[in-house]
């Protein structure tokens, strides 16, 4: 069996960063921020993307450094102890179980786009792709690297598809008043677009397979940068000088394509939001599962546990068990959230605030864990990141109480989990003393 160290290009590298960060939410928060701020939204896009920068740097040396199979949980506890490493593995999936709705919305608006139907078509269509995926991931459907790649290069080719055909028809007028909700509003557009720079922590362990990490990953963080700011700051700007008082639509790109390149411009837009939103979530689910069971796998091996063929026969068993869990949750979460969106209850701002401040904790727990571990400009630019991730955090109101309650309630089982462990131990040990 060879070793799949040092086998990855600078290119392959980057097109791996890349995929990381772009997914479908890039077709929707270019609307939610103009709808919040106006113009004004760009300064969002782009204070976020010098935030993006210092936490893609600080990713990337923990990937080097920790080097931990279970990622984000790895990091937080390596420099904040086991129970910041338990409060960021449950926000971690608890951002994905509630953001695989919220993807599945994105191609549901898009279809009901499509159709020229309102708000309920999509809350339908997103019910129906939320559960084709959930089917998919139980019959064990799984999205390889080359197949993420491919769907990245569609993604692409969209923005730039839509970007370039609708520039010509981009109006100066649409650009006043530039701040029409005040200059608070940016601070809010600010926050649920983060989860549009969510991304950063599942690539960094890909370091560890370059030829020459110190000479390649500058290179390869540098250009994933350059190539995500340009599209994002692309975008936006498109958003907002073409499409002008509809820039605060669900469904940008869809209007962008239908300048661009006429009426088909909207089927074009709906099909390559269908295939993101089915691959992407997928993708989630394969994600979240493995940490999922590598939390299992911690477990059973503190717990000093079972034997090696009892861990192999159980393996399987596990992994089903950890996926079926996971599609249940999902499925139940994603019923009640689109449920309260589809009666008016949640608006789309308040269902994108919920995941993005689940990712915003599993974040500010990484950097916190940083600042401890990391030294020199790394360190300074966990801290800087810290900062900036407790604004945002401040900013998403009800949903940031949400994600902290989670993390708390996390903490608090893991302390507990520890101490019912070490009650046994001391009573094993005593047990022992007496037999000798």
């Amino acid at each position: 069996m060879t070793s799949n160290r040092n086998d990855l290009s600078t290119m392959g590298a980057t097109a791996l960063y890349v995929g990381a960060l772009l997914g479908p939410s890039l077709l929707l928060l270019p609307g939610l921020a103009a709808r919040a701020a106006g113009p004004a939204s760009l300064l969002a896009w782009a204070g976020l993307l010098v935030l993006s920068g210092l936490i893609a740097v600080v990713f990337s040396r923990l990937g080097t450094t920790v080097g931990s199979t279970s990622g984000v949980a790895g990091y937080a506890a390596a420099g904040l102890g086991s129970r910041a490493g338990r409060a960021a593995a449950w926000c971690f999936l608890g951002g994905v179980v509630t953001g695989a709705p919220v993807v599945c919305l994105i191609g549901g608006a898009y279809v009901a786009e499509l159709l020229r139907a309102g708000d309920r078509t999509a809350f339908l269509a997103a019910g129906a792709l939320l559960a084709l995926v959930l089917a998919m991931r139980l019959a064990g459907a799984r999205t390889g690297v080359r197949v993420q790649l491919a769907l990245v290069g569609l993604l692409v080719a969209l923005v730039v598809l839509a970007v370039g055909g609708a520039a010509p028809s981009a109006r100066a007028a649409y650009w006043h008043p530039f701040a029409p909700h005040g200059w608070g509003s940016i601070a809010r557009a600010a926050s649920p677009l983060m989860l549009a720079f969510v991304g950063w922590e599942a690539a960094a362990p890909l370091t560890a397979r370059l030829r020459d990490p110190r000479r390649q990953l500058p290179r390869v963080v540098g250009a994933a940068f350059a190539v995500t700011a340009v599209l994002y700051l692309a975008l936006a700007a498109a958003t907002v000088g073409v499409l002008g008082p509809r820039a605060g639509s669900s469904v940008p790109l869809a209007g962008l394509l239908e300048v661009a390149v006429g009426g088909s411009g909207r089927a074009i837009a709906a099909a390559g939001a269908v295939v993101l939103t089915l691959a992407a979530t997928n993708a989630y689910l394969t994600g979240a599962t493995a940490m999922a069971s590598a939390l299992a796998g911690t477990r059973r091996g503190r717990s000093g546990g079972t034997s090696a063929g009892t861990a192999d026969g159980a393996a399987a068993e596990t992994g089903r068990g950890r996926t079926a869990g996971l599609v249940t949750a999902i499925a139940a979460t994603g019923g009640l959230l689109l449920g309260l969106a589809g009666s008016g209850l949640v608006g789309t701002a308040q269902f994108v605030a919920v995941p993005t401040a689940l990712f915003l904790v599993v974040y500010l727990g990484c950097m916190a864990a940083a600042v401890r571990i990391l030294s020199g400009p790394v360190r300074v630019a966990a801290a800087v990141a810290c900062v900036a991730v407790v604004q945002l955090l401040l900013f998403s109101g009800w949903a940031a109480l949400l994600a902290a309650a989670v993390a708390v309630t996390a903490a608090a089982s893991e302390g507990a989990r520890r101490s019912v462990l070490q009650q046994r131990r001391r009573r094993g040990g005593r047990v022992m003393g007496d037999g000798a």
